[in-house]
């Protein structure tokens, strides 16, 4: 759902709420929130119930982290809280406290990550909208679990992608699917 000037309302959950933002600001009384984000730590003047995705991208301008279905079911919005997958589209900002938060941005300044690396080789993008959310979340399967198998990278890094990127993508090369 988007507000009347083109702006996405904020979420919380599968329920809309009424609050469209301006400036990345919401129209709400703000508070001083102590965040860390890939690895720095920076202050936001926000509603304490913003949604951490529109706090990455509206407040701080870290726009890698995609806004998808605002209901936690697509991924696109995935970032890790001290290293485990979150949906930030409905993890409001307060929520947070003092864990880390990485952001696509953050996970390496140079796309040296395995995962991204493997992204690129194996040519994964369809439309590439929410390959940012699917690259994170494999990212945290594959910390937990070197070698995952298929039915775990599915069930592990659930993600809904209209334009059907391959799921093989979220498992290793020595055993994803060989065509």
């Amino acid at each position: 759902m988007r507000a009347a000037r083109g702006r996405p309302y904020s979420t919380r959950g599968a329920r809309q709420l009424a609050v469209p933002l301006v400036r990345g600001m919401p129209l709400l009384g703000g508070a001083m929130i102590k965040l860390s984000v890939n690895g720095r730590d920076t202050e936001v003047d926000v509603d304490p119930d913003m949604p951490l995705l529109w706090v990455l991208r509206d407040t701080l301008g870290l726009t890698g982290t995609k806004f998808g279905c605002g209901m936690a079911l697509c991924g696109a919005c995935t970032v890790h809280l001290d290293g485990q997958p979150i949906r930030s589209c409905v993890t409001g900002v307060q929520a947070v406290g003092a864990r880390r938060i990485t952001t696509i941005e953050g996970l390496s300044p140079d796309r040296s990550h395995p995962v991204q690396k493997a992204w690129i080789e194996l040519d994964v993008p369809q439309c590439g909208y929410c390959q940012s959310g699917q690259i994170m979340s494999a990212a945290a399967l594959l910390a937990r679990t070197a070698e995952p198998s298929m039915p775990t990278s599915t069930r592990r890094c659930p993600a809904i992608c209209a334009a059907a990127a391959p799921t093989s993508a979220f498992a290793p090369r020595s055993i994803a699917p060989r065509n």
